[in-house]
């Protein structure tokens, strides 16, 4: 029996399926497959019960897994701490973000990173903030960057940075460079991120509570990115809600309008989030002091 083996066999028994085991791990089917033969052959006993859609834990499985994450988590912990040591010249980190911080915020923050952790293999996933949560619960990633918060077992969330929603409209627009009420939105048409966006549930949010149904809102169309609404924007189909961070450039150039709404706070956070409780991951616990302890300096 050896720390491979006992990874393989807590990853199955967590996500129930060798395909994702094998996903997290970097490794192949066949060869956690192989690793939870080997063990059983030790053992002397069947761990898993196999059918078509799912594994399930033999009752010496269930006597084994708490046992296993024991040792594991002191393995880690140890390792974690050699990691720190040999200040992190080595090891892999894997984040996940959506739109707004995936393509404006952390390719900056990870340039600063690699730059002091130069054997860090990095990988950055971008999604819509539900995608990436799932990703985090799925353990496919070591922390995602998201603009909402749900309520989930085994998720912890810590709030990072604000951000601004904007609603633009094509240059030349009846409301450019105007204050309107939040009701007047009824009467345009309007371009959305797709569901499970955090732009989108933002703006839900604050349209919600200043009083507009947004079941009556005429959606033109869904887009999966923020780029893809402002470039519908400027192509005059509708208006949108964005982020500032996003939409700076184009303002500036005038390619794009701003209206205000009248009396509305159109602030939102982003947040970290991690699964709970954490394997130790120094290269995890280190980006993060990183992100926290320069915000707002993201260009560095």
């Amino acid at each position: 029996m050896n720390f491979k083996q006992l990874e393989a066999f807590v990853r199955v028994t967590e996500l129930q399926s060798f395909t994702r085991a094998a996903k997290q791990l970097y490794m192949s089917q066949p060869a956690i497959s192989f690793q939870i033969k080997a063990l059983e052959e030790d053992l002397k006993v069947t761990l898993f019960q196999r059918n078509e859609k799912k594994v399930t834990l033999t009752e010496a499985g269930q006597l084994l897994y708490p046992e296993a994450k024991t040792m594991l988590g002191h393995y880690h912990k140890i390792k974690a701490g050699l990691d720190a040591i040999r200040g992190l010249k080595a090891g892999r980190l894997s984040i996940g973000a959506s739109t707004i911080p995936g393509e404006y915020l952390l390719p900056g923050y990870i340039g600063k990173f690699r730059r002091k952790y130069s054997g860090i293999n990095i990988s950055l996933r971008v999604a819509g903030s539900g995608e990436v949560i799932s990703w985090v619960q799925d353990r496919d990633i070591d922390i995602g960057v998201v603009g909402k918060i749900v309520k989930k077992e085994n998720l912890n969330f810590t709030k990072w940075v604000d951000d601004e929603l904007v609603v633009i409209t094509p240059p030349g627009h009846r409301w450019s460079g105007k204050v309107i009420a939040a009701q007047e939105l009824l009467t345009e048409k309007l371009i959305l991120r797709e569901e499970g966006s955090g732009t989108r549930q933002s703006m839900w949010e604050i349209l919600d509570k200043h009083g507009v149904d947004c079941q009556q809102i005429k959606a033109e169309m869904e887009l999966g990115s923020t780029r893809a609404v402002i470039s519908a924007v400027q192509s005059g189909i509708g208006i949108g809600f964005v982020s500032r961070f996003a939409a700076a450039d184009v303002l500036d150039a005038g390619r794009v309008q701003e209206i205000k709404l009248l009396g509305v706070d159109m602030n939102r956070s982003f947040f970290l989030v991690r699964y709970s409780p954490e394997i130790i991951n120094y290269a995890t616990d280190a980006f993060q002091e990183l992100l926290l302890k320069n915000i707002g300096n993201y260009s560095v």
